[in-house]
This record gives C-alpha cells, sequence and structure tokens, in this order.
C-alpha cells in the first residue's frame, strides 16, 4: 500500500451534529417516532421517551446527502430545505458541505466529485436529506433540556412559581 494511501486509511473523517428536539409522537404502527426541533420535524426509529420530553439527537454527516431540488420520489424520509454556507475540502475524496437550516447548522459529508458534479457553493438553496434508519437508538439519547418555569397560580399572588 502506498504511503498516501496508507494515510487516508488511518485517517477516517467524522463530523456530527447534535440536535435538542422534542417528541412530539409514536407511530407504533409503523416503529416509528416524530421529532420536533427548531427547525422542522424528523422521523426516527421508535425512541423509548414520552411525548413531549427532549431528545438529544446526534446525526453524522455521512448520513446526510445533498440534493438541489425538492427530493420527491425518494425512500428518504427527512428532508430539510436550508441554505449552503460553506463547502470545505477535506483529504481526497472528502468535502464538508455546511447547511444554514434557520436555527440550526448541519454538515454533510460528500466527495469532492460530487461538489463539483453539483456545482456546490455558499449561498446555494439545497435540501439535506437524513434517513431515518441512520438516526438509530444509538444517536438518540434523553436531553438534559431545561423544563419551562411554572406560572404562578391566577387568584393566588402569593404563591411564587416553582
Amino acid at each position: 500500500m502506498s504511503d498516501q494511501l496508507a494515510t487516508a486509511a488511518a485517517a477516517p473523517v467524522a463530523f456530527s451534529t447534535t440536535l435538542d428536539a422534542r417528541v412530539l409522537r409514536h407511530d407504533p404502527q409503523w416503529g416509528m417516532s416524530t421529532l420536533y426541533f427548531g427547525d422542522g420535524e424528523l422521523r426516527v426509529p421508535m425512541v423509548a421517551a414520552p411525548v413531549d420530553t427532549g431528545v438529544r439527537v446526534t446525526i453524522d454527516a455521512r448520513d446526510v446527502a445533498v440534493a438541489l431540488t425538492r427530493p420527491m420520489d425518494v425512500s428518504i424520509t427527512n428532508r430539510l430545505p436550508g441554505t449552503i454556507v460553506a463547502v470545505e475540502r477535506l483529504a481526497a475524496p472528502y468535502a464538508r458541505v455546511t447547511f444554514d437550516l434557520g436555527a440550526t447548522r448541519l454538515d454533510a459529508l460528500v466527495t469532492w466529485e460530487s461538489v463539483e458534479r453539483l456545482a456546490l457553493e455558499p449561498g446555494l438553496s439545497a435540501w439535506a436529506m437524513i434517513k431515518s434508519v441512520a438516526i438509530g437508538s444509538e444517536a438518540v439519547r434523553p436531553a438534559d433540556l431545561p423544563t419551562p418555569r411554572r406560572w404562578p397560580v391566577v387568584g393566588n399572588p402569593d404563591r411564587a412559581p416553582r
């Protein structure tokens, strides 16, 4: 093996995005849960958390694909519109594409070839696609989200919020 191939093989590229989300619903028929985060919803394999509780989701950049038009006839369930804010060329053949989804930055790991073929560049509107099965149980875990502040009961001004 050449030195260049040995170096590439020794240094795997890994980026991920961590989101705090809320469980919206469970769909036992499909074995899926719907999570809400600030910029949309994610469909994931059923999570062991009650509805309306917080979870933390980690999405590996290698599990994010890029589409230039709204993806319709694809099996990928999670399709999020955004704007590409950065394209970083890494060690061959990888490139890191960063999406701005609104309040969230999401990384995708693609090849130099894909960057060239799709003419990916900052400012371009595109779709981030994440396979539901890529967000397995190890990627969704209970979050330490703050609980909302309780408001005083109406009609009892002496009762302080908890």
